[in-house]
């Protein structure tokens, strides 16, 4: 992840003209009481810095978060390598009054799905797009509507975990990284995957059923 860093911050020093010489923490530390709209904000006005900032801030969070959902080094160096390339030709297409990690979060998503479906064809059943019946049906058999936390988080369990996620569809996969390792309510995740609420909770049960038939 570290080689990421450096040709980001390579990249946005060559894009507001100046030479090299600032390394990551430097930028990090110049920058370290700017939000992320800030930020945003000066490199469209040409401060190069500004978006290493914003990348280096932000690389780890997609870092983890891609891993989780194509589970390869290699593919994900190259797709969070695409995520960041995406961010800075469409930043200025970005709404300052929505979410930044939201909307970055989004990229990586489907940066990630596209990666996997290049691989692979992925065939989606009807029972994964959604039908109200089978939702009500199979509500009552849910134990809770939350996936504990520990269960992210106790390290005994991550290689477990990171194999039981990789077993779910890309489609449920999202939901429940979102949900869990970024704490994005159902509204966001809604708002982010441009599905209905209900849709994303029906997904959120069905992966739930899942992911508990493997432990």
């Amino acid at each position: 992840m570290t080689y990421l860093n450096k040709i980001f911050l390579g990249a946005s020093l060559a894009a507001s003209g100046k030479g090299p010489g600032h390394s990551v923490v430097e930028v990090r530390a110049a920058h370290a009481t700017d939000n992320d709209a800030q930020l945003i904000a000066a490199f469209i006005k040409g401060d190069g810095d500004s978006f290493a900032a914003l990348v280096d801030r932000h690389m780890s969070m997609v870092y983890k978060f891609t891993y989780r959902y194509v589970g390869n080094v290699d593919a994900t160096n190259d797709i969070v390598q695409d995520v960041f390339i995406k961010v800075w030709k469409n930043i200025k297409k970005f709404d300052p009054e929505k979410n930044f990690k939201t909307w970055l979060l989004t990229i990586a998503k489907n940066t990630a799905l596209d990666s996997i479906k290049k691989k692979k064809a992925i065939l989606f059943s009807a029972i994964e797009e959604g039908e109200t019946d089978l939702d009500a049906f199979l509500a009552p058999y849910v134990e809770s509507p939350d996936l504990p936390d520990e269960l992210f988080e106790k390290k005994q369990t991550k290689a477990d975990l990171e194999r039981m996620l990789q077993g779910l569809s890309p489609s449920y996969r999202s939901v429940l990284l979102l949900r869990y390792t970024e704490h994005l309510k159902f509204r966001e995740i809604a708002d982010m995957l441009q599905e209905p609420i209900d849709t994303i909770k029906s997904k959120h049960r069905r992966a739930l059923i899942q992911l508990r038939k493997m432990l």
